[in-house]
């Protein structure tokens, strides 16, 4: 019986023991071999015989159930890193595409033998990698980043390095810090090569038992240290999957829309119609705008100027004019990715006092959105005031999708308010979405003190598939985010708009003014308000040596022209937008921007992924948060922005995201080809998005 059939690839999904830390593999089950699954969930898979080949790999282990023969081909090996730093190759996943009690027919011509060391070495050289990452403080451990999923290490009271998912992090043991996995198998190659000096090993290339089982489990690694390269195997077996329950949102978004239209009118009527108002006269505004003239064949961009760029000092005083209000204070930290970013928010929210107040555009259901729900669940009912307001149709929507990476046994909620509210003190409320607005801002406070704000929502992709960007702010500002959460709050409760007004006429409680750090503003889009595209728009009228845009959106052709208009006036402009969207036509309407842009003597940057970064620099203004370059964003969705002329924080976005994004993004040289539909889609991009 031979079984090398090929298998579709499943996406990752995280085991449960320790050597999940270090890779990934798949399993499919011949005819017939049913009855050797158990088996091989129960027992460790020693391998007795690792050959490799430039295609293909093969190895020979011993099981509960006997005998067998696996392999599979290096074609369908996974990139765990998101985003590989260079110095180490991998770390990759393979999977075990096939099982046979039978020995290979036929081996490749140019297949070799490496040595396979038993579990003991593996479990050494495990340990003294982790002591040599480890904290030295007590009661304190480490994130470990590995793609899919967070794991905690710690060191036992017995000396012993312990890895649990972040989850099950024990309690009284604090996250003094994360790592990733690029950056661990870097930092560990020289233990690496020292332990196996000590032992005599003097190969290069080697395939080791890790010891792992289950399902999930991660039985073998291969290492060729010559090309610093870890590649792992995981067993994923058939039998037991669950795979995710298809939840029916047809009768949760009905309700809603209905809710949001009857019952959200009837409680609402101000804020309802004044929003339907600008809606309507925004979109009959669209036409009239025009899109960006033709550029002759001909045209030559300007040189670039050598201007010293806006007087900041007199654009902040503009700012405190034309807000109404003058600048906040306080302190930023970037966070960029998921891997930054939800560990400071964990910590954050485990270390609460008092509240957690919580404001988002989307709580999945998914696996990693459930973890935060259990912690908010169990933060509540210790006595910590917890409150989240969703927007209702954004959180709807995102429910019914299902990322690639989902581990199969997840099952989700089919109501992530209820889930959340289900038998514990959390306090949850919808934001209705009349006429399909919708509140897209993303702010958490921590006990009035931290604020978090940016483009994250609570889901699987924000954490480990997409690069974003969130910052965490301490000072004045916070106070501010905070009495816009209360007022959101309030609104969103049973008195709607009449429980605004009196909200609004009890003021504001007093708040300790905590660090007063450096001006920072807060910027909004509200209904009747679009000063974030205002505010960006005379940004650029003013830039004069450089604008850096990234963004995932670019369908407002207002701006589109004015950075044109930029350009004219030899403004270096730069700017970044992602491959692909997550809202698959779209990638067409920023192709035909892109080009646009090309022809008129912009740089544009392809980011190779999905970059769901909404930033800019404004020859050394940063404006960063939750708006989009779209029209819903700028113009009739709720969003809030941070803004600052703080020079250090100007320069700590250029090289974190902005210089690093530019070099790992291939720059558009010759424009997108164009087809008819392109331009269809643009246009209904203008009024949709």
């Amino acid at each position: 019986m031979n079984c090398l059939a090929p298998r579709r690839r499943r996406p990752f999904a995280a085991a449960t023991s320790l050597a999940v830390l270090f890779g990934a593999a798949t399993l499919s089950f011949c005819p017939g071999f049913a009855l050797a699954a158990d088996a091989l969930l129960t027992g460790p898979l020693i391998a007795t015989e690792a050959i490799l080949g430039n295609e293909q790999f093969f190895v020979r282990y011993e099981s509960p159930a006997g005998e067998f023969y696996s392999g599979g081909s290096w074609a369908q090996r996974i990139d765990l890193e998101l985003h590989p730093q260079g110095r180490f190759e991998g770390p990759y996943l393979v999977p075990l595409e096939y099982h046979q009690p039978e020995r290979w027919a036929v081996l490749p011509k140019d297949a070799i033998r490496v040595r396979v060391l038993p579990v003991e070495h593996w479990q050494a050289i495990r340990a003294r990698l982790f002591r040599a990452v480890m904290p030295d403080e007590p009661a304190a451990g480490l994130i470990i980043n590995f793609s899919r999923d967070d794991y905690f290490i710690y060191r036992h009271g017995d000396g012993r390095i312990i890895s649990v998912p972040l989850r099950n992090r024990p309690a009284g043991f604090r996250i003094a810090g994360s790592l990733s996995m690029v950056s661990l198998l870097d930092s560990g190659r020289p233990v690496v090569e020292a332990y196996l000096a000590e032992q005599g090993i003097e190969e290069r290339r080697l395939a080791l038992n890790t010891g792992d089982t289950g399902l999930y489990s991660l039985p073998f690694l291969y290492l060729n240290l010559d090309r610093r390269m870890a590649v792992f195997a995981r067993l994923d077996v058939g039998a037991g999957r669950v795979a995710r329950a298809p939840v029916v949102p047809a009768a949760q978004t009905l309700g809603h829309v209905a809710r949001s239209h009857l019952t959200g009118i009837a409680v609402r009527p101000l804020s309802s119609l004044k929003r339907l108002f600008f809606v309507l006269t925004d979109t009959v505004s669209v036409p009239l705008q025009g899109g960006p003239a033709n550029v002759p064949v001909d045209y030559v961009p300007p040189p670039l100027s050598h201007a010293s760029g806006m007087d900041l000092a007199a654009w902040e005083l503009f700012l405190d004019r034309y807000t109404g209000r003058k600048a906040s204070s306080g302190t930023i930290d970037y966070l960029v990715d998921g891997e930054e970013f939800f560990p400071r928010l964990i910590g954050a929210m485990e270390a609460a006092k008092s509240a957690i107040h919580m404001r988002t555009y989307i709580f999945d259901n998914d696996d990693f959105a459930s973890s935060i729900g259990r912690l908010l669940r169990e933060r509540a009912d210790s006595g910590v005031d917890v409150k989240v307001l969703l927007d209702g149709l954004g959180t709807i929507i995102s429910t019914t999708e299902t990322q690639e990476s989902l581990p199969p046994d997840h099952r989700p909620p089919s109501s992530v308010r209820e889930f959340l509210e289900g038998d514990s003190s959390v306090k949850v409320r919808q934001t209705p979405n009349p006429w399909m607005t919708g509140d897209h801002v993303k702010t958490t406070t921590i006990d009035g003190e931290i604020g978090f704000m940016g483009g994250m929502n609570i889901a699987r992709e924000y954490r480990y598939d997409w690069h974003d960007l969130m910052v965490e702010l301490r000072g004045p500002v916070v106070g501010e985010i905070q009495s816009e959460f209360d007022d959101a709050w309030v609104h969103a409760g049973v008195l709607g708009d009449l429980g605004w007004f009196l909200h609004k006429l009890r003021g504001q409680p007093e708040r300790q003014p905590g660090v007063a750090g450096y001006p920072v503003r807060l910027l909004y889009t509200r209904p009747e308000n679009a000063e974030i595209f205002r505010v960006q728009r005379e940004a650029i009228r003013r830039a004069s040596r450089y604008i850096f845009v990234e963004n995932a959106y670019f369908t407002d052709d207002s701006l589109l022209k004015e950075l044109i208009e930029a350009r004219k006036r030899g403004v270096d402009v730069r700017v970044i937008v992602p491959i692909v969207t997550d809202r698959g036509a779209l990638t067409r309407d920023n192709a035909l921007a892109a080009n646009v842009m090309l022809a008129n003597g912009i740089r544009v940057f392809i980011y190779p992924g999905m970059s769901h970064i909404k930033a800019a620099i404004y020859d050394g203004w940063v404006c960063l948060g939750s708006a989009n370059f779209d029209r819903f964003s700028m113009k009739i969705n709720r969003e809030m922005n941070l803004a600052s002329s703080h020079p250090p924080a100007a320069q700590e976005l250029r090289e974190r995201v902005f210089e690093e994004d530019f070099a790992r993004s291939p720059e558009l040289l010759v424009p997108f080809p164009e087809r008819w539909s392109d331009h269809l889609v643009e246009v209904i991009g203008d009024y949709i998005f």
